[in-house]
């Protein structure tokens, strides 16, 4: 006789598969027995995952490492996994044409509910649903099933590993918001989303605000100290946690909005502006979606935009967590904090990759800014280094500009220090003596307002290297001044690639070649993508160090950097590079660049003029004579040899051009 079965054992599936945690596969509730295989269970998984037949040839390199028969591998391996899924009226592994496909209809698979469920929106979740998926999303995608021989198939595995995990920070999140506070559930959850997501605003809050309800108020320091210790540490901004624990105490109607994840500081009060680098999206033939390529650029992007340390950069799990519910620009930003949202889409051609990247300002969603990146390869490292360097780079410096131009509209006593130090980048890159007094005005305006931002007590150094190199003022007083600043800039945050520029260039002024060098290959070791501190490297090795550094250190920060206003500079350091290399021709081609460039001060003309006169190319060296002269009217090679620090053979090449050209 056969025993009765319960409501819910008949209500079940009649095959599961559940990917989350080690594979398991169960026919009627009950575990089947899987073959011990790994790459069977690997080619479940991908085919369980994938919305379209995949070809067999795609099948064989993702998984068999040129085997003697990779055909016949992935033959035996389907023949295997048809025993598995396959059922007398319902045949699941289907080959079509030279795909093959797994049809899972009526099954229950945990990874397709959790990813159906952030497309619609984990807040559309009933509490029974959200419970269910936080508890599986706890466990690792495909654990145990690792391939190390299989190159491309473990990057699939780690892409999807992080966009679970992303989920699960998500669930975790929701949790939270529905917990009432001050309850074990509210607890739980208040402690398992910082946990994960560890630089989360309003994880800090939900967590501060469990604390305080219990009057941990010892705890809440500990906590607060703590946190601030490890933002700092990463270059992150901890000023909104702060407000969040001020308004915790000061004002118990904001106590909801905070324990539910939203950020109520004003982006505008902030001391560096906000960013979030959401996840790029790839563009196939069946649609627009995430992809393994697009989540790890977002993930490099977010990195080394935050290393930077010009912007506060919102962490990668909180921009994945929320990438499912595809908000608008506006709601990205009331939900995350930022000013700034960054969005892109991603297309794989035959030869080719390329990147359509939009910076938007979230309140208004204006765009800022646009642009296009190609990577003439299909190599994934390729793609992170070439598009992702572009990337990088064009987003802090438009943004950059942006925050310029406005603070330049504000009124001067309305200024926070953020806005301050923009409207001194604004005046500094003017290179005249009265623009650069400005500059110098408002960088210890926005230090005197927050005497915790280094970049600030930069761009303060840099003015008075400036006085100094140009001969602005009395030049030793100014050296001093610019490296008190700069040691204030590195006491303030060693980890700032600025600081350590701004300590390299001073260190040039005094002639400690050695130690200048130092200094700037730190920042650029700080931050790869710092395209002042590769300009300066070439600035410093073009005169007496290594010509060939040079010229690779210039071209690199142009490449980072193709609009920078200290283009000219940049220009006129591969000239001077080449000089000492004897190749004179190429030399007068990028001093005429750099001197063409709308804000070339006298010593880049000279620069032109004189390499023009070493390539023989007479007439039009005068040409630039008289434009410094127009600009400077006494300016003579000493003035061009004392500003710079060059080698005795070099000094001898331009003293025979000056004297062909009048410059003697």
């Amino acid at each position: 006789m056969e025993s009765q079965r319960s409501d819910s054992e008949s209500s079940r599936p009649g095959l599961e598969l559940r990917l989350l945690g080690p594979l398991k596969l169960l026919r009627a509730g009950a575990a089947v027995t899987l073959p011990p295989s790994r790459k069977v269970r690997a080619l479940l998984a991908y085919l369980a995952l994938a919305s379209h037949p995949i070809p067999r040839e795609r099948l064989c390199s993702l998984l068999w490492q040129v085997p003697d028969d990779p055909r016949g591998e992935l033959r035996w391996s389907l023949s295997k996994l048809r025993a598995l899924v396959d059922d007398p009226a319902h045949r699941r592994v289907l080959a079509c044409d030279d795909g093959i496909a797994l049809d899972l209809a009526g099954c229950d698979v945990d990874v397709l509910r959790l990813l159906a469920a952030a497309e619609a929106g984990f807040g559309r979740l009933g509490d029974t649903e959200l419970q269910s998926l936080t508890a599986a999303a706890e466990h690792e995608f495909l654990e145990g099933t690792e391939l190390a021989q299989s190159i491309e198939f473990e990057h699939w595995v780690a892409s999807r590993r992080s966009e679970f995990r992303s989920f699960e920070i998500a669930l975790v999140a929701e949790t939270a918001r529905r917990a009432a506070r001050g309850t074990a559930a509210g607890w739980a959850a208040a402690r398992r989303w910082i946990e994960l997501s560890p630089f989360d605003i309003g994880a800090h809050a939900r967590f501060l605000a469990e604390l305080y309800d219990r009057r941990l108020i010892d705890d809440c320091t500990r906590h607060l100290e703590r946190s601030a210790r490890s933002f700092a540490a990463d270059g992150i901004d901890f000023a909104p946690i702060a407000a969040a624990w001020k308004e915790l105490r000061t004002t118990p109607a904001s106590v909801a909005a905070q324990a539910a994840g939203h950020e109520t500081t004003e982006p505008s009060a902030q001391r560096r502006i906000s960013v979030a680098i959401m996840p790029l999206q790839e563009v196939r033939s069946d649609g627009i979606g995430p992809s393994d390529l697009g989540n790890a650029l977002t993930h490099d992007v977010i990195s080394r935009l935050a290393r930077l340390r010009g912007l506060l950069v919102i962490a990668r799990g909180s921009v994945f967590a929320i990438a499912p519910e595809q908000l608008g620009y506006r709601e990205i930003g009331e939900r995350l904090g930022v000013r700034y949202v960054v969005t892109g889409l991603l297309e794989r051609h035959e030869s080719a990759t390329t990147a359509v990247i939009e910076v938007v300002e979230a309140a208004s969603a204006h765009i800022v800014w646009t642009d296009r990146f190609e990577a003439s390869s299909l190599d994934r490292l390729a793609v992170l280094d070439e598009i992702g360097n572009g990337i990088v780079s064009a987003i802090a410096s438009e943004i950059e500009t942006a925050e310029r131009n406005r603070a330049i509209l504000r009124p001067p006593e309305s200024l926070d220090a953020w806005e301050a130090y923009h409207r001194g980048l604004w005046h500094m890159y003017r290179f005249t003596a009265a623009e650069n007094e400005q500059a110098a005005e408002f960088f210890r305006r926005s230090a005197q307002l927050d005497p915790t931002f280094s970049r600030a007590q930069a761009g303060l150094s840099f003015t008075h290297w400036q006085r100094a190199f140009q001969r602005w003022g009395e030049r030793n007083d100014e050296v001093r001044r610019a490296i008190e600043t700069a040691e204030q800039s590195l006491l303030i945050d060693e980890q700032n690639p600025a600081a350590h520029w701004s300590m390299g260039r001073a260190l040039w002024l005094v002639g400690d070649q050695a130690e200048a060098i130092g200094a700037l290959e730190r920042s650029v070791a700080l931050s790869p993508n710092f395209a002042l501190g590769h300009y300066a490297l070439a600035f410093v090795h073009c005169q007496a160090g290594d010509p060939e550094t040079a010229i690779s250190a210039s071209d690199h920060s142009r490449l980072l950097s193709p609009h920078d206003p200290l283009l000219f500079g940049i220009l006129g350091t591969r000239a001077m590079a080449l000089v000492r290399l004897g190749a004179f021709a190429e030399a007068a081609q990028w001093g005429v660049k750099a001197a063409a460039r709308p804000n070339a001060h006298v010593h880049i003309l000279a620069i032109a003029a004189h390499c023009l006169a070493l390539a023989g190319r007479t007439e039009e060296a005068r040409t630039h004579v008289a434009r410094i002269h127009a600009l400077s009217p006494g300016y003579r090679l000493d003035d061009f040899l004392n500003t710079f620090r060059f080698e005795a053979d070099t000094e001898m090449r331009y003293r025979k051009a000056a004297a062909a050209i009048g410059l003697a």
